[in-house]
């Protein structure tokens, strides 16, 4: 368990440093991703996205365990 802790914190570190670069990605903006927009109201629910880094979380962990 310390292990796994140790290694999301590292993932935490290394994503805050390449923070720039992946901000340009386009996960956030896929197409099903559903955005709202009024004049004072903004809305948005990333339905896509979520389904695929719970697929990708899914398979790392699956993976992690062989």
């Amino acid at each position: 368990m310390m292990r796994l802790l140790i290694l999301i914190g590292i993932a935490f570190i290394v994503a805050g440093a390449l923070w720039p670069w992946l901000s340009r990605l386009p996960i956030g903006r896929l197409p099903g991703d559903i955005l709202i927009r009024r004049e004072n109201f903004t809305f948005y629910m990333p339905i896509t996205t979520g389904i695929l880094l719970s697929v990708l979380l899914s398979v790392i962990l699956w993976l992690s365990r062989r």
